[in-house]
């Protein structure tokens, strides 16, 4: 059987040296890959993490222009009542038309 100093001697040790710091580096490679995907798997960290970057786009177009920001926000206001006003009207609609049926 031979011995770590008998290895070196022969010119194995180095080939252990080298197996053993390419076992290292793949296993850290694979420590990378698997954080990774983790991390891509991670839908509820994926979303909070999109909510927080539009809140800061919000925040940052906001103080560059507050009067645009808020004209925005009142015109989506108005759009959004503007479609509950219609789809009542429609829906006001329906009944009579089916109440005259």
């Amino acid at each position: 059987m031979s011995t770590p100093a008998a290895a070196g001697a022969n010119g194995h040790g180095d080939d252990v040296d080298a197996i053993k710091v390419e076992i290292e580096a793949t296993r850290a490679e694979l420590g990378r890959t698997v954080d990774e995907l983790s991390a891509r798997l991670d839908v509820p960290a994926r979303a909070r993490e999109s909510a927080a970057r539009a809140k800061d786009t919000a925040v940052e177009t906001y103080r560059e222009s507050p009067p645009m920001v808020i004209g925005a926000a009142v015109a989506l206001v108005a759009l959004v009542v503007g479609m509950v006003i219609l789809r009542r009207r429609r829906a006001a609609s329906q009944r009579e038309r089916r109440r005259q049926r």
